[in-house]
């Protein structure tokens, strides 16, 4: 599987992004998707999984009620939707592909090369 994600940019608090994490083969569907973020000078850190359905979702604490993550099958393509963007949103954003239903990065095995999401106060 190989990922491609977009939509990241410049945009100031309060407003709103969505991400795009396209893939290719055509497996796509049986492997939850999970966004992770680094922010310069810190660790990367989990933020939201689908599974392979779309029925099951989670998110961190601070983005719950700011993003949404959803997927479309048809299209091999899962999204991030994110609103009420914070400073502390800015980061290095990577989707990613597993087997697994899991927040934890070394389940996943499939990573897109990320996007820049920058928001400014």
């Amino acid at each position: 599987v190989q990922l491609q994600a977009s939509g990241g940019g410049l945009v100031q608090a309060g407003g709103s992004l969505r991400l795009s994490c396209a893939a290719s083969g055509r497996t796509f569907s049986s492997y939850a998707v999970g966004w992770f973020r680094q922010a310069p000078g810190k660790e990367r850190e989990f933020v939201t999984a689908i599974n392979w359905s779309g029925d099951s979702t989670s998110y961190i604490e601070s983005v719950k009620g700011r993003f949404t993550i959803s997927r479309d099958n048809a299209k091999n393509t899962v999204y991030l939707q994110m609103k009420s963007l914070k400073p502390e949103d800015t980061a290095v954003y990577y989707c990613a592909a597993s087997t697994y239903y899991s927040g934890n990065s070394v389940r996943y095995n499939y990573w897109g090369q990320g996007t820049q999401v920058t928001v400014s106060s």
